[in-house]
């Protein structure tokens, strides 16, 4: 499984630092204006669809079955399964999206219904929506060749395929900003390219490794009923997250203006660990749980859960405790320039530090569901993912007036957990899920050197890094070294009291990189 997590996690996380170079231009070109807010709900509007139908619900059924027919039956049946479920997904997208252009202003009203109360702002989300959302069906072929890489073991390419996504970004936003009405028409004109090329790249990959895919009449084939009864309930258990966050922009749209910009902007930086961890371990994890269940090695299945677990908090809990620890820094060199003022960048890191509280929940969730998934059933997390979409609903509400722009994070933190509690609980009474010793000593012992990195990290930020971020051009230098030093302290005070062991990790790694060439 360290295998598959290391290519994943390599590419996404280059994907992330390209992804944080988009930002940064585009907090300082656009800040948290009225064009930010409506560029960022006519992103979020394709990619909800394409994390429900393209990661979530349809990767979730697909790859169990895909992986499934590749033990089973070999390689053409395999193939035969992946065309008929690309010709049945184009069909239906290319429909969807025709659909969706043209109710595209009760779409955005939907999502964002505050923009109503400012015409300008929600006719140019409207604009900017019907030119982004081609990118769905796009993205989601592409999730299904993703799918067909990851059933063979092949994890590389499809995870460097969302780099072409913030690089097509970049050189829009740089070359069309002059040229069209908005910096936010050209990103919003990056968006849909990048789904292009995205797709080729991921059929140039296919090909490589040897399934020469063809787009057949779209038919209702007997193992297309099953998928679609699978992917169906996983709509909402595997998008779970998604919709969490979708009612962030919802209630966001409903304060102050410029919210949904603030949140935007912390959500991406709590994004880069858990979009790497909790990708890359989700992604390696389903496949080897899928072929263990389906050879009913019951044992080695809770292992696998086991060591997934041990990884995504060995990892995430740091991740967290930082971003709680020093998020005024971190949004401060990162987007604090330009537009991009000091009132947002104090709210955006406010937003910063809720959304740290639930992100190792965010990342168990991608761990867990692989869970229920490998072993067919979609039905509990729907089951489940309903209540938690419920419960951030109700904790919005509850929080909108007395914490503002924090309730959206910390409504969805609290309901991460309560997914994760929910989850787990069901797993073990199961007998799907069984910390073993080691998870629990690992656990623990990552909470001790995490609280240590924490103190380490307050006495840099006071010692080191206010001095060295008062001098001109010395923020980014600043930076690095206050995360160095905390990335330090974790390291140490981890291989000393046995939280993990770097010489054990670093070999996997160079053992991997062997095998690799």
């Amino acid at each position: 499984m360290l295998r598959g997590i290391l290519p994943v996690g390599g590419w996404t996380m280059a994907s992330r630092v390209l992804g944080f170079a988009r930002d940064i231009l585009i907090a300082a070109m656009l800040g948290a204006g009225p064009v930010a807010d409506a560029f960022f709900v006519a992103n979020r509007l394709p990619n909800l669809f394409r994390r429900l139908f393209g990661e979530g619900a349809f990767n979730a059924a697909f790859v169990p079955a895909f992986s499934g027919l590749l033990t089973a039956e070999g390689a053409p049946a395999a193939q035969r399964f992946a065309e008929e479920a690309a010709a049945a997904m184009a069909f239906w997208l290319i429909g969807l999206t025709v659909l969706a252009e043209i109710a595209m202003p009760w779409l955005v009203l939907g999502l964002a219904p505050g923009f109503r109360d400012i015409p300008a702002k929600f006719e140019l989300a409207v604009v900017l929506s019907r030119i982004t959302f081609p990118y769905m069906p796009l993205i989601c072929l592409t999730a299904l060749l993703s799918g067909v890489l990851n059933g063979l073991d092949r994890f590389a390419a499809a995870a460097a395929a969302p780099a072409l996504y913030n690089l097509t970004s970049i050189a829009f936003m740089l070359g069309l900003a002059g040229v069209l009405p908005t910096v936010g028409h050209a990103l919003a004109w990056g968006v849909s390219a990048s789904g292009v090329l995205q797709l080729l790249l991921l059929l140039w990959a296919v090909r490589r490794a040897g399934m020469k895919l063809h787009l057949p009449r779209p038919r209702l084939t007997p193992q297309m009923r099953l998928l679609l009864r699978r992917m169906g309930p996983g709509l909402i258990g595997a998008g779970v997250t998604q919709l969490n966050l979708a009612v962030d922009v919802i209630i966001g749209s409903l304060l102050a203006p410029g919210t949904v910009a603030i949140l935007y902007y912390a959500d991406r930086v709590n994004q880069l660990p858990l979009g790497t961890i909790g990708v890359a371990v989700g992604t390696a994890l389903l496949p080897t749980l899928s072929r263990q269940a389906l050879a009913g090695e019951a044992r080695a299945a809770i292992d696998t859960l086991n060591r997934a677990i041990e990884y995504a908090l060995t990892l995430t809990l740091p991740a967290a405790l930082a971003l709680l620890a020093i998020p005024g820094p971190i949004i401060g060199v990162l987007f604090g320039r330009g537009a991009f003022d000091a009132e947002s960048v104090r709210l955006s890191a406010q937003a910063l530090a809720a959304y740290a509280v639930g992100l190792p929940a965010f990342v168990l969730v991608r761990v867990l569901v692989p869970g229920f998934f490998a072993r067919g059933d979609t039905a509990m997390p729907v089951k489940i993912g309903t209540t938690m979409v419920g419960l951030n609903l109700a904790l919005n509400v509850a929080f909108m007036v007395p914490l503002r722009h924090l309730g959206p994070p910390l409504a969805s933190s609290l309901a991460a957990w309560c997914n994760v509690a929910a989850l787990a609980f069901i797993l073990s009474r199961r007998g799907h899920l069984v910390p073993d010793e080691a998870l629990r000593r690992v656990t623990l012992r990552t909470v001790l050197a995490g609280l240590l990195m924490v103190a380490v990290l307050l006495l840099l930020q006071r010692a080191v890094f206010a001095p060295f971020a008062a001098v001109s051009g010395m923020r980014w230098v600043a930076l690095a070294m206050l995360i160095g030093g905390g990335l330090a302290a974790y390291g140490i005070a981890g291989q000393s009291i046995g939280a993990f062991d770097l010489r054990k990790f670093i070999g996997g790694i160079l053992r991997h990189r062997v095998r690799s060439l």
